[in-house]
């Protein structure tokens, strides 16, 4: 993995790890619930906007999860306006992504603050 990334020059630093870590079992996770390339390219983008809120927008954790509400809701209308053609994700699978970023991220919403500020 550090090959793939380019990170054979750099110095180990454990918040990249824990980065690298958070974004493969991201990845894996929507892997296994089966989600097409482009539910897991929306996915993805989801896990790495909820990060950025964290690190650059320093938002609390009740902002983010406003936040997270907001960016799938947009995701679900923009699905409508296009005339269902895209469908990004069904009801069941919106609530296993909020659960997923409930239990992996929102959970230990104080280590990941700490870690990008600390």
């Amino acid at each position: 993995l550090e090959e793939f990334l380019n990170f054979t020059r750099l110095k180990p630093s454990l918040r990249k790890a824990i980065l690298i870590d958070y974004y493969s079992v991201g990845f894996l996770w929507a892997k296994e619930m089966n989600f097409s390339p482009v539910q897991l390219s929306v996915f993805m983008d989801l896990l790495n906007f909820i990060l950025e809120n964290i690190s650059n927008k320093r938002m609390t954790l009740g902002d983010n999860l406003k936040e997270l509400e907001r960016a799938m809701t947009e995701t679900r209308e923009t699905d409508s306006e296009q005339g269902g053609d895209l469908n990004f994700f069904s009801i069941e699978q919106a609530k296993a992504i909020i659960d997923y970023f409930v239990n992996s991220l929102f959970k230990y919403y104080r280590a990941y603050e700490y870690l990008f500020h600390g």
